[in-house]
C-alpha cells in the first residue's frame, strides 16, 4: 500500500505528548476498518505539531481514521516514497510508534538540510566530493541526492549540520583557489501545512539560496539556530561564518531567486527589470541583494547566467555558442570573455575537462 505522512497543528495551551499517545491508541483501535496501518508518529510539544506516518489505500481513508477515532483530522497529508522517507527520517528510534532520538528524547520530526554547490575549475583532480561525503558521515548526516555538482544531506540535529557546513568550508578553502562553491543550511518540517511533497518548503529554501551564485558563502536560517540552542550546544562561533536569514529574508530571497532564474536567459533582462519585478526601489533592492549575496544586482544576473551555462555544460552536449546564447549572453565571444574572467578558464577548456 502507499505510504502517507500528515501534519496536525494543535491550538491548545494544554497540548502534551501524553494527549497524542492517547489519540494514537484510539487510531489503532479502528484503523483496520479503513484498511490503514499507523506506523510511527512525531510530537513537537513546543511547536504544537504532530506528524503521522501510515500505510493506507488513499488519503481519505487515512483521514477518516483520525476523524472517527478522536476528530483531530490532519491539516495536510501527502504521499511519501519509501526511499525518501528512509533517507530523511530514518534516524532515531521509537517507543510504541512514538518517535524518539537515540538518547530517548522526543523526536520533533524536524530535520536540517544542507545543500552544497561545488565546481572544480582546475584540471587537477580533487577529492572534494569524497571528502564531503566523509564529513557528512562524520557529522551523523545522510546524503539524500547528488545531481551534477550539487549534494544534499539531511541531519537529525541542527548542531551537526552547522558543524558539517563549517568543516566543509574549511576544507574547500584550503583545497584549491579553483574551487567555487556555496552552501545553505535550513531546517523544516517533513510535511508543511500546504504543499504536495516531502520537505517541500525546506528544499525550496535551500535551492533558492544556492541558486544565487557560486559566491563562497554559507547561508543559515534562524530556525536552525533555534533548534541548535535547544540542543544545548554553543555554536555561536561557528554561526559567525554564515549569512543568517529570518522569515522576511526568505520571502525576499525566494522571490529574488525565482525572478532571476526565470529571466536570466533573456539577454535584454536588466537590473531595472529586476527592481520593478521585485517591487523595490533601486537603493532598497541593491542594499538587500548586496547584504544577502555580496554581489551587486548586475553581478547577480550575470552570475545566474553563468550558473545556467555551467548547468548546461554539465548536462548536455551543446556547443559553447548554443550554451552562451541560451544563457542570456549576446554573443559567444562575450560569453567566453565573461566566463574566463569569472572562473579563470575558458568555457571550451572547461568542457574538455568534463569529457
Amino acid at each position: 500500500m502507499p505510504l502517507y505522512m500528515d501534519i496536525h497543528t494543535v491550538d491548545s495551551d494544554d497540548f502534551s505528548a501524553e494527549d497524542v499517545v492517547k489519540a494514537h491508541m484510539e487510531d489503532l483501535a479502528i484503523q483496520d476498518k479503513f484498511g490503514v496501518k499507523q506506523l510511527k508518529y512525531w510530537v513537537n510539544e513546543q511547536a504544537k505539531t504532530i506528524f503521522c506516518l501510515m500505510e493506507g489505500p488513499d488519503k481519505d481513508a487515512c483521514n477518516q481514521v483520525h476523524l472517527q477515532s478522536h476528530g483531530n483530522t490532519a491539516c495536510n497529508i501527502i504521499e511519501v516514497a519509501d526511499n525518501e522517507y528512509n533517507l530523511f527520517m530514518g534516524q532515531g528510534t521509537n517507543i510504541n510508534d512514538l518517535a524518539t532520538t537515540d538518547s530517548g528524547d522526543l523526536d520533533p520530526g524536524y530535520r536540517t538540510v544542507l545543500l552544497t554547490n561545488i565546481i572544480n575549475f582546475s584540471q587537477q583532480n580533487n577529492d572534494s566530493l569524497k571528502m564531503m561525503k566523509q564529513l557528512v558521515n562524520d557529522h551523523n548526516g545522510v546524503i539524500v541526492r547528488e545531481p551534477n555538482y550539487q549534494t544534499m544531506a539531511t541531519f537529525m540535529y541542527a548542531n551537526d549540520a552547522i558543524s558539517c557546513a563549517t568543516s566543509i568550508k574549511t576544507v574547500l578553502d584550503a583545497e584549491s583557489d579553483k574551487l567555487e562553491y556555496n552552501l545553505a543550511v535550513v531546517s523544516g518540517k517533513p510535511v508543511d501545512e500546504e504543499g504536495k511533497s516531502f520537505f517541500e518548503e525546506t528544499k525550496l529554501k535551500v535551492n533558492g539560496l544556492c541558486a544565487l551564485g557560486l559566491n563562497k558563502k554559507l547561508y543559515l536560517d534562524k530556525e536552525t539556530i533555534a533548534l541548535s540552542e535547544k540542543e544545548l550546544s554553543d555554536q555561536k562561533e561557528k554561526q559567525s561564518n554564515f549569512t543568517i536569514l529570518g522569515s522576511d529574508d526568505f520571502v525576499f530571497t525566494t522571490n529574488l531567486s525565482k525572478i532571476v532564474n526565470e529571466n536570466f536567459t533573456r539577454s535584454d533582462f536588466t537590473t531595472e527589470d529586476l527592481f520593478t519585478t521585485l517591487g523595490f526601489s533601486k537603493s532598497q533592492a541593491s542594499r538587500k541583494i548586496k547584504a544577502l549575496t555580496g554581489m551587486a544586482p548586475n553581478q547577480l544576473i550575470q552570475e545566474a547566467r553563468l550558473l545556467g551555462a555551467l548547468s548546461s555544460m554539465l548536462q548536455s552536449n551543446k556547443t559553447i555558442a548554443e550554451i552562451g546564447y541560451e544563457s542570456g549572453f549576446n554573443s559567444p565571444t562575450y560569453f567566453t570573455r565573461v566566463f574566463k574572467k569569472r572562473f579563470g578558464i575558458s568555457p571550451t577548456e572547461f568542457s574538455k575537462q568534463l569529457a
